[in-house]
């Protein structure tokens, strides 16, 4: 079945070129246009697509408050690719606190471009190996006076978390290995094990911890308490 994809965004010339790029690809077709936030909310109850490519700034209801209004809703399998000129850590944080499962510069290549709404649509979650440390990295080095959002300061006690109760043994040490940084790959090796196998039990994290995605999986891993940023 073809990838459905909403296009977000307040200039119509970024709208059609980012559809030419997505159409052109097998197994992907863009369903929908919007120009703004509030467009978007509608057109994703209208159409159900796969993934929205959501831009950041825009006229009236930006992509942030958007890709938060459309993640909220628990009914909806939509998932939110951010796409913006703009490579500021704020925007980055922003948009994962808001619940988007990617992050994508506008700068980067159709070849990109097609391959982050590929693998948004399957459920992974879509930053590069540095943009993922970066997220980590202000984890373990936010002050306790900044506001809490994704970061939390290695002074801050973490949240009760019942539910990791419910994972294995092994199921917590890829969660381990996840809020690393390391991909599915890099877990396979350190734990001798397939990448298939770890595909699974990645699933199964998710799914037991009521997570979104990967990148989430490890905010939640610093939020709660399984590593700690001095980790």
């Amino acid at each position: 079945m073809s990838i459905r994809v909403l296009v977000v965004d307040d200039q119509s010339l970024v709208r059609a070129g980012f559809r030419t790029i997505l159409d052109s690809e097998d197994g992907i077709e863009v369903v929908g246009e919007a120009s703004d936030g509030a467009a978007a909310i509608a057109q994703v109850a209208a159409l159900a697509p796969d993934v929205v490519c959501m831009d950041v700034q825009m006229p009236g209801m930006d992509g942030l408050e958007a890709t938060r209004r459309i993640t909220a809703d628990a009914t909806s399998a939509t998932a939110v690719l951010v796409l913006t000129t703009f490579n500021r850590e704020d925007y980055l944080f922003e948009a994962l606190e808001a619940g988007a499962s990617g992050f994508l510069l506008k700068n980067s290549s159709p070849e990109q471009l097609i391959e982050a709404v590929q693998v948004v649509a399957r459920g992974d979650a879509l930053l590069s190996p540095d943009v993922t440390r970066r997220v980590i990295e202000a984890v373990a080095s936010r002050a306790p006076t900044e506001p809490a959002g994704l970061a939390m300061p290695a002074e801050r006690e973490p949240k009760p978390a019942p539910e990791l109760d419910a994972l294995t043994d092994r199921e917590r040490e890829v969660l381990e290995h996840l809020a690393a940084g390391l991909s599915n790959a890099e877990i396979a090796e350190r734990l001798w094990v397939g990448e298939a196998t770890v595909k699974t039990h990645v699933s199964k994290v998710l799914m037991k911890l009521s997570l979104r995605d990967r990148v989430h999986a490890v905010v939640y891993a610093y939020e709660h308490g399984v590593v700690s940023p001095s980790s």
